[in-house]
């Protein structure tokens, strides 16, 4: 049993990298590491630490994830030696319509004006997927892996810098509503560094669930709450700072919420060079997206290239993978195209258009109709359209060999910027995940809203294989560039020599079909004047790209558990024993 812990237990010092044996943690969060740890150390397995620790993620950085958002998670059972999927994105409200995010002449609302509103709440999937996974693969009851994370709401955790700074970035929004100036502003100003910060009304949540049982969320007195909130944000009568849109209400109701259903679709996976890559299918592009790509590259001996060359073709691939995921993945996508878009020969049409210089970007879609026998391409690009950057990601093993590659999110930081009166919880913006309006010019656009429709995710869970065994989990926040934050730790580690601590902490770019990549400074410095020599745009500077969390299993049980060393404020990874 896991017993109510005192906050400050879980709170030991954690680095970005630990070795060692028993099972691993690793988070954005010294605190949410050490909770998933403790479960880990009294008994529970990886779906067990992944869920404890997921929910006090949603204590401690509520404004990237939380039980009022959704996302993917990805299972290898040790036993059968087969990986999982849950599904838990968020579901678009029944009275949802591809016009939803238009204005009345046909035009895309401005961005902020629907985020900032009941209309971009999707029905959170969160609790649904540790529900689904505790039952299926977990050995402890979905109540009993709350407690820790209530125990943290209630007793609090200590204000950092990076908590205080998402909290001062979206004071205009949450000033707007009572509920959430209330737990976020206190005073009127962003939280303290150094203070303690509590949301008792989220541990009531948390342990009335534990109680009751995930009805009262989708069904019972939760679901009213939130159903309420969503069609009637509470607008303060006396809003801190201004806001330049009207909140405009949603249409979720409890019947929505009722209706929401955890799904298992089946996994993606590539082969790349001897090992099997699995990772999310629809409404996930994360799994087709990366496995293109790598396909594409498989055609090249990454190692054998300059560093300039190498970086160019995974560019490249990155592209075209983008292209094709614009054109043809949303939640209603066939896993017919899906396998197509993996498939060696289509793959194969795609890297015949790569040559020693950059291509003009965006580049075309292709054709993924089983018909291959050039580079042909079809019409009209398109550019990317994720809006995203928030989310986190968990990656989770244990003494058994079970693995846990874990990404979820309430969309941007601080989500709509809705906290649901009494009850703590942030509720998301996902449904401006969307495209507002037709993205493909003549062809279909696969991502346009629609009742009951789960918006199209980058979110990209991974676990690699070697013979069967897990050789490699990862995964990152981020938005549109988790797709290829992923495929550049892959790449840098599988192809380019590097350890994982360094893979992961290598400086990033991201090609997402943009006539304007981007790329962190370190990155732009290193490499900016050879890839400019090849073609390639100059790069848009930005701080920080992804924040990955990641573990590699080696010989005898040995786990490297590996965080960022200085991304998102450096992350934490712990294993259970450090000595044999």
């Amino acid at each position: 049993m896991i017993s109510a812990t005192p906050a400050q237990a879980y709170q030991p010092a954690i680095s970005p990298t630990a070795t060692g044996y028993g099972g691993a943690v690793s988070s954005v969060d010294p605190t949410v590491t050490a909770v998933g740890l403790e479960v880990l150390r009294r008994g529970g397995n990886a779906v067990d630490a992944a869920i404890a620790a997921a929910a006090t993620i949603g204590v401690t950085e509520p404004f990237s994830a939380g039980i009022g958002g959704g996302g993917f998670f990805l299972y290898y059972d040790a036993r059968t030696r087969r990986v999982h999927t849950i599904d838990g994105r968020e579901a678009a409200p029944a009275s949802m319509r591809e016009t939803s995010f238009q204005n009345p002449d046909g035009t895309a609302l401005d961005f902020n004006a629907a985020r900032v509103s009941g209309l971009s709440v999707g029905v959170p999937g969160t609790l649904a997927t540790w529900e689904a996974a505790a039952d299926r693969w977990g050995s402890r009851p979905l109540g009993e892996l709350l407690r820790p994370a209530a125990d943290v709401a209630d007793r609090g955790f200590t204000v950092d810098a990076t908590f205080q700074a998402q909290v001062a970035a979206n004071a205009a929004i949450f000033g707007q509503f009572d509920s959430s100036a209330e737990l976020f502003l206190p005073g009127g100003a962003p939280p303290a560094v150094g203070s303690t910060f509590r949301n008792p009304d989220l541990a009531d949540t948390y342990r009335l669930i534990g109680k009751r049982g995930t009805d009262v969320f989708y069904s019972g007195p939760v679901a009213r709450d939130i159903a309420a909130a969503v069609q009637d944000p509470p607008v303060s009568d006396t809003p801190i700072g201004t806001w330049a849109h009207p909140i405009r209400p949603g249409g979720m109701t409890v019947r929505d919420l009722a209706r929401y259903q955890a799904r298992f679709p089946a996994p993606t996976r590539s082969g790349y060079r001897g090992l099997d890559v699995y990772g999310m299918a629809t409404p996930s592009s994360g799994g087709t997206a990366v496995g293109e790509a790598l396909n594409i590259l498989e055609g090249y001996d990454l190692g054998a290239l300059s560093d300039a060359d190498a970086l160019h073709r995974y560019l490249e691939a990155s592209a075209l993978a983008f292209a094709d995921r614009n054109r043809y993945v949303g939640d209603y996508t066939r896993r017919a195209v899906l396998d197509e878009l993996l498939s060696d020969r289509f793959a194969a049409e795609r890297r015949c258009a790569v040559s020693a210089t950059a291509l003009p970007k965006p580049v075309a879609p292709g054709v993924p109709d089983g018909r291959y026998t050039g580079c042909a391409t079809a019409a009209s690009p398109a550019p990317d359209t994720d809006n995203s950057v928030s989310t986190t990601h968990l990656t989770v093993a244990d003494k058994w060999g079970n693995v846990v590659s874990y990404t979820f999110t309430i969309e941007q930081i601080g989500g709509s910027g809705i906290v649901v009166p009494g009850r703590g919880i942030l509720l998301n913006n996902e449904l401006t995940d969307f495209n507002f309006t037709p993205t493909q010019g003549t062809a279909a656009d696969p991502n346009l809203p629609g009742p009951n429709k789960r918006p199209r995710s980058s979110m990209s869970p991974t676990i690699v294989l070697k013979d069967g065994k897990p050789f490699v989990a990862v995964g990152s926040p981020g938005g549109a560039t988790i797709i290829t934050t992923v495929l550049q730790i892959l790449v840098n580690r599988i192809d380019l020599d590097m350890t994982l601590p360094e893979a992961v902490a290598a400086p990033r770019a991201s090609q997402r079909n943009s006539p304007t990549p981007q790329a962190e400074p370190a990155f732009i410095a290193a490499y900016g004047a050879d890839l400019t020599a090849l073609g390639h745009p100059a790069f848009t500077s930005t701080a920080e790209i992804g924040a990955a969390t990641a573990i590699e299993f080696g010989r005898n049980g040995q786990l490297t558990a590996v965080a960022e060393p200085v991304r998102r404020g450096v992350g934490a990874a712990g294993v259970v024993r450090a000595g044999r």
